[in-house]
């Protein structure tokens, strides 16, 4: 699928290449993230002085692309996005950000271990370099603590539930049985005797320097995090814009929320029906949970699944869909090592030495699983979802550059183009049994809660029901009537929401302009459309945000 002429790098592609260079160097968890292994025996500095230098390269780096020249559409797409993702950091950092950064799921307090889920582990070597980033993590969350302590002393700080859930979090890792200690018991017999030993030493300096998070959080931040969940309209253009790439209505998204949520419901209630004539959803549900031959027993069992379905995915619509290159043929479907409930998809590193994986971070005590609920998360992070989108970019390099393969994109394109390819394989006849089609439905259902939810809450809007205006305790009411999760599940969604403003609508919104995408090009092109033609066509784009996937795709 991605164009195989050579490209004559650029200006702007030497400056894109010098920022993935000069961030790899300043962020080196991205460096790992991207496979930049020269990056993984260390990590960045959060303290204020470490953030105040990324900055100053952010500025610098605007500065070159204000004096570089366009030569292509290629040059124009990267700079355009490039300079606007840079832009939008200034105007972050400038407003404090930063300074608040504590949430359940994306700040440097996941951020600091999850890297390790990535690491190479294949020989004696590489637990060096595990040992070595053991040993750095401590310097890292004491900086970390530096630049939420300045948050106080300036009255930038997160909200009193976020503090709270984190410290719970901290405290896990804290743990003589926490992820640290249980990693580095992994690690082959056949190691050397003295890295074992180091390797347990700085596990231990790993969990304690955790434990000192926690105690900050506990008796410093939580006394002077604020009380309310919301962060105001302010803050909340900001962050839509930087998870979405584009501007939106908010106040229009809102209302079409509400709508789209009432379309989904009627959906659902309509293959309700296909499932047991004149049911309710949730007697569907209650006929389909006692369905044993749609179960999953074990982690082991779920994962086999998980594979099986993404290869037979990638088999096919490799066949008929798409022009799958053989790099990104295969995708790894892992156990997360840990138990937090999120499902997340990691690329493949830029010589594919390392391939995308799709990871499934299940809960304490839950060992049985239901595939009507979860065919189309496997689409969603797999093919035609995330791995074919992602790693489509990672394969372009005739093309595109480091940046451009490796980092740009926005949540909205991204997640919205998984939701997308969720109802594309409903068009395919994928989801026919409507038992599949009701699980993709009840994930799409949340989708549209979220946009309603994580709108309004921010912003204080009006709630549906008229009850009065939004607050974060009613947020659990709300997400808790529209999914058929568990309370723990909603527990961590709306905790995620709550803290990261923005993120969660970007899933629909994305869906909805990639859907008016390919509507509008339909309408256009009239009987001349290839819907395998406007897929290559967006894919070989990369990572986007949605004003410059519109202006590339409407030409």
């Amino acid at each position: 699928m991605a164009s195989s002429e050579q490209r004559t790098p650029t200006e702007i592609d030497r400056i894109a290449e010098d920022w993935v260079d000069t961030i790899v160097e300043l962020s080196p968890t991205l460096g790992t993230y991207i496979g930049r292994r020269e990056a993984d025996a260390r990590f960045g500095d959060y303290s204020p002085e470490g953030l105040d230098r990324v900055l100053e390269a952010k500025r610098r780096t605007i500065a070159q692309l204000d004096a570089a020249t366009p030569v292509d559409d290629v040059d124009t797409v990267t700079l355009t996005d490039l300079r606007s993702e840079l832009a939008l950091d200034v105007e972050a950092h400038e407003a404090g950000l930063p300074l608040r950064d504590l949430n359940v799921i994306a700040s440097p307090a996941q951020d600091l271990r999850e890297v390790f889920d990535l690491m190479s582990t294949d020989d004696t070597d590489d637990w060096a370099t595990v040992s070595t980033r053991l040993d750095a993590l401590p310097a890292a969350v004491d900086g970390y603590i530096r630049t939420l302590r300045l948050g106080i002393e300036r009255g930038t700080v997160p909200a009193k539930r976020q503090v709270r859930e984190v410290a719970v979090q901290a405290r896990k890792l804290e743990a003589a049985d926490g992820f640290f200690a249980e990693f580095v018991r992994s690690a082959p017999e056949s190691l050397p005797a003295t890295l074992r030993a180091d390797l347990d030493v700085r596990a231990g300096g790993a969990g304690a320097a955790y434990g000192r998070l926690a105690t900050f959080l506990e008796h410093d931040l939580l006394p002077a995090a604020g009380e309310a969940d919301a962060v105001g309209r302010e803050i909340y253009e900001l962050q839509s814009r930087h998870f979405l790439g584009a501007v939106i209505d908010l106040d229009e998204t809102y209302e079409w929320g509400i709508e789209e949520l009432a379309r989904m419901v009627a959906e659902q209630e309509a293959v309700a029906g296909e499932i047991v004539p004149g049911a309710s959803v949730a007697e569907a549900i209650a006929f389909l949970d006692g369905d044993v031959s749609r179960k999953l027993q074990g982690t082991e069992a779920l994962q086999r699944w998980m594979q099986e379905v993404s290869d037979r995915a990638v088999a096919e619509l490799g066949a008929t869909q798409f022009d799958i290159p053989q790099q990104i043929r295969t995708l790894e479907c892992m156990i997360a090592p840990t138990q937090s409930g999120g499902i997340y998809y990691t690329g493949p590193s830029d010589d594919f030495s390392r391939p995308g994986r799709m990871w499934w971070s299940v809960p304490e005590g839950v060992t049985e699983f239901d595939t009507w609920r979860e065919l189309t998360t496997v689409y969603h992070e797999g093919v035609p979802g995330h791995h074919l989108q992602i790693g489509q970019a990672v394969v372009n390099r005739a093309k595109l550059n480091t940046w451009r393969r490796q980092l740009a994109g926005s949540s909205g394109h991204a997640e919205g183009w998984a939701l997308y390819a969720e109802r594309l394989m409903q068009d395919l006849g994928y989801l026919d049994d409507p038992a599949d089609r009701l699980g993709m439905l009840d994930g799409q259902r949340m989708r549209a809660a979220r946009v309603v939810l994580d709108i309004g809450v921010h912003l204080g809007k009006q709630r549906p029901d008229g009850e009065g205006v939004w607050t974060g305790d009613y947020a659990f009411e709300f997400l808790g009537a529209n999914v058929n999760m568990n309370q723990g599940f909603v527990d961590f969604e709306v905790n995620r929401y709550l803290g990261w403003p923005g993120q969660a609508p970007s899933y629909k919104v994305g869906q909805r302009i990639w859907e008016q995408l390919r509507d509008d090009a339909k309408r256009r092109e009239g009987a001349e459309f290839d819907i395998k033609e406007f897929h290559r066509r967006a894919l070989d784009l990369g990572g986007v945000g949605l004003d410059t996937l519109r202006r590339s795709l409407l030409g």
